[in-house]
């Protein structure tokens, strides 16, 4: 018999299976199953994108395109980025157009870190941030926040984990899975801390355009910020194109020159004919990604009412898709909350560990499905806090549809 662990990496090896995947492969394979595990939009990719892509390979567009992309694409995407978030970006030597975000974020961390320096995440996190860190030779070092201050990260907590060897600070805002947002005022304090301490920050902005109630600034906007920042952002979550596997990176060109080079090896382009694909969505795209946002503020609406009101303390997401409730008042764990939810009432979430050890008693839950099937989950989950017999304390927080 064959040790393989004689064969393989020790830190692969050591890597947590995502919990995400793992209740999603389990809710899977059961009848009657309400899922709000994956995050991923319900709605179907656009037919102006589809066709797009459909012409594309019917005109024989089947090559290979230059390492970085199609230049058409990365000329689009400097124009968005532009439009919407004025900030610029050359396409020939700034821009990369990467297979997701996730392999934007990999290179990234491969091109920062040299073994053993350390790149501060806010937790709770998307579960692959300290898997990709770690994979780069790099540190990851939890910056815990907290339901009491709606899960943001202060400028203050975030200086009292620099050391030595910190090289970069990760940021998602807003934020997967709480769904936190910080805003220009929050970004300007937590720039300072970067300058002082000459820092990189590497900015996931996938969900950059989910959301609600206030604009959305990006920290590359802020003073002495754009030459620190690595932009990460794609196509799957504002247009509903996460099959396609497409995201891209914006940042200055030193970086982005060494970036390429580990591009190069390790993917050589994203497909041909999805780029033009998402060339058609950034030109003519707003519309339907309007459309999906105000579908989904009506759906967080509904969600974060309806869980406070049946005993689940829930804040109200400033962005994304998910919903982070608080399971404290069970007396179960976050663990034991989904398995049993699952296996009783047939309805998926993501524990709340899943995403970092201040992610216990929470679970996260995604609203990107219908609002009849919120609903009819809602119904269940409630029927299951019945069942516990639990004495959950209902919240008086109303929010407007």
């Amino acid at each position: 018999m064959i040790d393989y662990n004689q064969f393989l990496a020790t830190q692969a090896v050591e890597l947590r299976p995502s919990g995400i995947r793992r209740f999603f492969d389990v809710a899977s394979k059961m009848e009657n199953v309400i899922s709000l595990g994956v995050g991923e939009p319900d709605f179907v990719t656009p037919w102006a994108i589809r066709d797009m892509a459909i012409a594309s390979i019917e005109d024989g567009f089947t090559s290979y395109t230059a390492n970085p992309g199609l230049l058409e694409l990365r000329e689009e995407i400097a124009n968005y980025m532009e439009r919407k978030y004025h900030l610029s970006y050359q396409p020939e030597n700034q821009i990369i157009v990467t297979i997701g975000a996730s392999q934007a974020l990999d290179t990234a961390f491969r091109s920062l870190l040299n073994p053993g320096e350390e790149v501060l995440i806010i937790e709770p996190a998307f579960v692959s941030y300290a898997a990709l860190v770690t994979m780069a030779g790099g540190k990851p070092i939890p910056v815990s926040t907290w339901a009491e201050n709606g899960f943001k990260v202060t400028a203050e907590q975030i200086e009292k984990a620099i050391t030595a060897r910190t090289k970069a600070i990760l940021l998602c805002s807003p934020n997967n899975p709480t769904g936190a947002f910080l805003n220009k005022q929050d970004l300007s304090a937590i720039a300072e801390v970067v300058k002082k301490h000459n820092l990189i920050v590497v900015s996931d902005e996938i969900y950059a355009e989910l959301t609600y109630d206030e604009d959305y600034d990006s920290i590359a906007t802020l003073p002495g910020m754009y030459e620190r920042t690595i932009v990460i952002n794609g196509f799957s979550k504002a247009f509903a194109m996460t099959g396609w596997r497409l995201g891209y990176v914006c940042a200055p060109q030193p970086i982005i020159e060494v970036m390429l080079k580990i591009h190069q090896y390790t993917t050589m382009c994203a497909p041909h004919m999805l780029q033009h694909g998402a060339v058609e969505a950034l030109r003519n795209g707003a519309d339907q990604v309007e459309e999906m946002r105000k579908s989904y503020r009506r759906r967080r609406n509904y969600i974060v009412e309806a869980l406070n009101q049946i005993g689940l303390n829930c804040h109200l997401p400033g962005g994304a898709f998910y919903v982070f409730p608080s399971i404290q008042n069970t007396g179960l764990t976050s663990e034991q909350f989904a398995e049993q939810l699952l296996m009783k009432e047939r309805v998926a979430v993501v524990p709340g560990n899943a995403f970092g050890e201040s992610g216990e008693g929470y679970i996260r839950c995604s609203y990107a499905t219908s609002l009849q099937q919120l609903q009819e989950a809602i119904r269940r989950i409630e029927k299951f806090l019945q069942s516990l017999g639990a004495s959950l304390k209902v919240c008086e927080h109303q929010v407007s549809l």
